[in-house]
């Protein structure tokens, strides 16, 4: 997420560039009676795992979910493990848990306890034999919304 801040741009390819949508999305999970939203998301060429806000205006809006998203698989080359602006990135989105911008996918566990992320990368993608390794792993628990490190 970005801010309204000078020097801070919204991606039209995030939450931020939909805002009406997103609120209709929270607004009709908290109808349903949705006690911990869970969004997967991909296609932006990076590994996120996000704590839900129900106002990302506000970082200590109560969390009404999460979000996985994962990266490309191919593109991009090899990514870059943390972008050049992190730390500016990182303090511009404090429901941010995880960044990771290297080539890999996610694989998630759902049970009727928790949904599991656990995020793979490889080191490079530019020639053959990378190994695969998991490099974090976030879980939500049923009924408590937000992430925690597993």
């Amino acid at each position: 997420r970005s801010t309204d801040k000078p020097g801070y741009k919204l991606s039209m390819d995030s939450w931020d560039g939909y805002p009406a949508s997103r609120e209709r999305v929270l607004a009709g999970a908290e109808s349903a009676g949705v006690d911990n939203l869970v969004v997967l998301t991909g296609d932006v060429h990076v590994h996120y795992a996000f704590d839900i806000k129900r106002d990302f205006a506000k970082p200590d809006s109560r969390t009404v979910g999460v979000e996985f998203v994962t990266t490309s698989v191919a593109s991009g080359k090899d990514g870059v493990e943390k972008p050049d602006n992190w730390d500016r990135y990182m303090k511009a989105n404090p429901h941010l848990k995880f960044y990771n911008g290297k080539r890999g996918y996610v694989a998630l566990t759902l049970d009727g306890e928790q949904a599991r992320a656990d995020y793979k990368t490889v080191p490079y993608i530019t020639r053959p034999g990378a190994p695969i390794q998991t490099v974090a792993s976030y879980a939500t628990e049923a009924g408590n919304p937000g992430l925690h490190q597993v």
